[in-house]
């Protein structure tokens, strides 16, 4: 009996460790099979990664080739993965322009920033806006397409928002008097939509270039930005001809 005993227990001693390092083996093969279904990104950080790579198909394919298939291949994720984040290319596109509006903003405030003298600080502002209207012009055509747009979703409408009361900042400025977000008056109104119209003008005829047939006529060496400068430092009639 004893020596039954001592047997049964050797053989139970042998199979344990046997048990226990098959058990020890399989776990990395449980883990490195559970790592493959993982993404790239963490979950917090796949919203990013999609309007970075929508807004490097926008400047490299243009507005047509900016699909969801298309950002979800340049992201590198499934074709899902950006109706599950934007629901539809309207979202999408309304999430980049607000993208968009905040690097514009951006733009302008750390112009404004710098400058230095009155006459500087009231160029900045423009200039900051027409350069940033070269250096991204398929992220500057979106953010003022309005039809393609659902300025309902609230990221837009701040980034927008915040952009039209730094324009009104900078006018009320120069006019030196305060100008009310809210309510305007209609000599404040039109200063602002003057102001608007000739630098966004000026820039869509830069970007479209329909302006290269005045530039060519000009002393040799005057670029666009001093193009801009003298318009906006030409004097304005302080009245109308009769």
């Amino acid at each position: 009996m004893a020596k039954t005993d001592t047997k049964g227990e050797a053989a139970r001693s042998s199979r344990a460790p046997r048990r226990a390092t098959q058990t020890a083996a399989s776990r990395p093969a449980r883990r490195a099979g559970s790592a493959k279904t993982e993404t790239p990104y963490h979950h917090g950080a796949l919203r990013e990664a999609l309007l970075q790579a929508a807004e490097r198909v926008l400047e490299r394919d243009g507005l047509a080739g900016l699909t969801l298939r298309a950002v979800a291949r340049e992201a590198g994720v499934s074709h899902a993965a950006p109706t599950h984040h934007f629901g539809d290319l309207t979202g999408l596109l309304s999430e980049l322009a607000a993208v968009g509006f905040r690097q514009f903003n951006a733009a302008m405030g750390s112009a404004c920033d710098t400058a230095t003298t009155p006459l500087e600080r009231a160029l900045a502002r423009p200039k900051a806006y027409v350069a940033y209207a070269q250096a991204h012009p398929g992220m500057y055509g979106i953010m003022f397409r309005t039809e393609r747009l659902d300025y309902s979703r609230p990221s837009l409408h701040e980034a927008a928002e915040a952009s039209f009361a730094g324009l009104a900042n900078a006018i009320g400025a120069m006019r030196q008097e305060q100008i009310s977000g809210d309510a305007l008056t209609l000599n404040q109104g039109a200063a602002i939509a003057r102001a608007w119209s000739l630098v966004h003008g000026f820039t869509m005829l830069l970007l479209d270039g329909r302006l290269e047939d005045i530039l060519e006529r000009l002393p040799e060496g005057t670029t666009a930005e001093r193009l801009l400068e003298a318009m906006l430092t030409a004097p304005v009639a302080s009245k109308l001809p009769v």
